[in-house]
């Protein structure tokens, strides 16, 4: 995909941004197979980062990136007579994924818990750490915390520790699959 130098890549003054689309090799596998397809893409950065500081605290602290302007991303099943459902949930990283509650009721299930990290990571192709919203497995649910469509650029995950994505917040409603859920974290 060429980029479109009209577009303005979304950016922080401490993170260099390089277009998502044309730098395959700074994001997991289904990250750039995601990105080639899909119109936001243009809008998405994707900047290097020490994988030591991916988790968002340290992320945060390191590169003096607000935890209003995170986005994680948690996995969560459940089922319900035998059917299993999975969302990816992306909540500010302020909050916390409202599993017990909400995500329970959104996948009809009796109880919903996170997907154990070492399948997580082979379900998705992506490291620990850096799993994103997009370039997920088809049908999981995307579920994406509406505050975080306020914020001008959100910080998410690129699939693989060593970099993370940036994009316009209201952008995350337009991902693949994306449901925006108002209290989604709390």
């Amino acid at each position: 995909m060429a980029h479109d130098d009209r577009v303005t890549l979304p950016s922080f003054p401490t993170l260099e941004s390089l277009p998502a689309a044309d730098n395959p090799s700074l994001v997991a596998p289904p990250v750039a197979a995601a990105l080639a397809g899909w119109p936001g893409a243009a809008r998405v950065a994707v900047v290097d980062i020490d994988p030591e500081l991916a988790d968002t605290a340290a992320m945060s602290e390191a590169y003096d990136i607000p935890m209003t302007a995170s986005g994680n991303c948690v996995v969560v099943a459940g089922s319900r007579a035998g059917d299993e459902r999975i969302a990816a949930c992306v909540v500010r990283a302020d909050t916390r994924a409202d599993v017990n509650t909400l995500v329970r009721k959104m996948l009809d299930v009796r109880k919903a818990s996170f997907l154990p990290m070492d399948r997580a990571v082979v379900e998705t192709g992506m490291e620990y750490g850096g799993i994103t919203p997009l370039g997920l497995p088809p049908g999981w649910r995307v579920l994406v915390h509406e505050a975080l469509l306020d914020e001008p650029v959100v910080v998410v995950g690129s699939g693989v520790r060593r970099s993370k994505l940036l994009l316009p917040g209201p952008l995350l409603a337009d991902l693949p699959g994306a449901e925006v859920v108002p209290d989604l974290g709390r």
